[in-house]
C-alpha cells in the first residue's frame, strides 16, 4: 500500500476537514494515552489488552499521521523522508 492510498481513505473515513495543529495534539495524545493504557495493564482494562488491539492503536498513530501531515500541509512521504534521515543522523 502507498501513503497516497492510506491519505486517500483516510479522507474516505475523515472527510477533507483539515484539523489544526492544536487539534491534531489533542487526538494524537489520545490514541498515545490508549497506548500508554495498554502498557500500563490495569486490572480494569485486561479484556481489551490484546496483541490485536495494540496492533489496531499502532495502526491508528501510522494512519491518522498520515492525514496529520496532510492537515499541516506537509506532503506525508516528504515528511517520512526527513524522519528516516534525522534517524539515521542521530544513529550515527
Amino acid at each position: 500500500m502507498e501513503i497516497s492510498d492510506l491519505l486517500n481513505q483516510g479522507r474516505q473515513i475523515w472527510g477533507k476537514q483539515k484539523l489544526t495543529l492544536s487539534q491534531i495534539i489533542v487526538r494524537m495524545g489520545k490514541v498515545f494515552g490508549d497506548i500508554c493504557r495498554w502498557e500500563r495493564n490495569a486490572s480494569k482494562d485486561n479484556k481489551t489488552h490484546t496483541k490485536q488491539e495494540l496492533q489496531k492503536e499502532m495502526g491508528n498513530m501510522i494512519l491518522s499521521s498520515v492525514r496529520w501531515c496532510d492537515d499541516l500541509g506537509f506532503d506525508p512521504e516528504k515528511c517520512i523522508e526527513e524522519a528516516l534521515k534525522a534517524q539515521k543522523k542521530f544513529k550515527k
